[in-house]
């Protein structure tokens, strides 16, 4: 057994595992960006302080955004309605 096998990528240093944590770390920090701009435009300080609180990997901003606020240039972009 080769002790750089436990490293990463032939030794490289990079666990498999981060590039999934750094996949999920992006989109979550995208989301929760948007979400905290969007709820701080509507002045909706309630929903601020639950998007900085609460880590939901996106989740809850997503549903913010396109079923709580409404963003409507979003939802004619998808083509809801």
């Amino acid at each position: 057994m080769n002790p750089t096998d436990y490293m990463g990528f032939g030794g490289m240093g990079w666990p498999v595992w981060s590039t999934g944590f750094l996949l999920i770390l992006i989109w979550s920090l995208f989301w929760k960006g948007f979400a905290l701009w969007y709820a701080a435009k509507r002045h909706e300080q309630w929903w601020f302080i639950a998007f900085l609180i609460l880590n939901t990997a996106g989740i809850l901003e997503i549903v913010y955004i396109f079923f709580i606020a409404k963003a409507p240039e979003f939802r004619k972009k998808l083509g809801l309605k």
